[in-house]
């Protein structure tokens, strides 16, 4: 019973752990959305899908509302966007985006993942040019023809759309977002998006042996340890 209750102990100290890096992030994205842009969603329809985005996560309603508060109110924090860049295993790529009010901290925590672990870190776009920029929408449907096409008369510049296992994807350029979206809300009026997001796809992928595992895991949650960190984008593959 002790080493259950242990185990137990440990489980839930690492939830709440994750709990919290997920609502700080969180409450730096807000914040900063809202800083930038107005902290009315109404008026500013960035930070109402990263509200919508945030409810899905079970982000509570007390952080969101902390981070809109803050925003609204006279001075505060100036977060900046980082971007650090470098290779894992097998050569694989790595994008780290960061929100960041201290640059020396934040470099200084990125960089000992890489060392760590035995990773190398590169020049600013060193991997960039092998991600694509992409609006993504995931939601329920078997019938991709009919979603390319209502995407076509809107005039949305489609990269691709995709049906597997009940769910359409579609992809188009980040620019495209916001014409994209609204064009299947109007094509598709009932649907729920599973996923509305603007993200980094890999143009190619690298498969890493079973021996890169440990060390590329350990990697990723040194990085999701660091508090600045905001998105982590990489090209590996992990052995099924």
């Amino acid at each position: 019973m002790g080493r259950d209750f242990e185990n137990r102990k440990h489980s839930i100290m690492k939830t709440s752990s994750q709990k919290s890096k997920l609502y700080s992030k969180y409450g730096k994205q807000l914040y900063v959305c809202a800083k930038n842009s107005g902290a009315d969603p109404v008026a500013n329809g960035a930070l109402k899908l990263l509200i919508d985005k945030a409810k899905k996560e079970q982000v509570p309603a007390h952080v969101i509302e902390k981070a809109l508060e803050k925003a609204s109110g006279a001075g505060g924090e100036d977060f900046v966007p980082t971007r650090y860049e470098g290779y894992g295993p097998s050569g694989c790529s790595v994008m780290i985006d960061c929100l960041t009010d201290n640059y020396n901290r934040t470099i200084t925590d990125v960089r000992n993942c890489f060392t760590k672990t035995g990773f190398k870190m590169g020049a600013p776009g060193a991997t960039a040019h092998l991600f694509d920029h992409l609006s993504i929408f995931q939601f329920p449907g078997e019938n991709s023809e009919s979603v390319l096409e209502a995407l076509m008369e809107a005039d949305v510049d489609v990269s691709d759309v995709e049906s597997a296992d009940g769910m359409i994807s579609v992809f188009a350029p980040a620019s495209e977002f916001a014409k994209a979206r609204q064009a299947l809300h109007q094509a598709f009026p009932d649907t729920t998006f599973e996923t509305e997001e603007i993200s980094f796809v890999p143009q190619g992928r690298i498969q890493l042996s079973a021996e890169d595992v440990p060390m590329f895991e350990k990697f990723m949650n040194m990085l999701n340890d660091c508090d600045d960190v905001q998105e982590i984008y990489h090209n590996a593959t992990l052995p099924s």
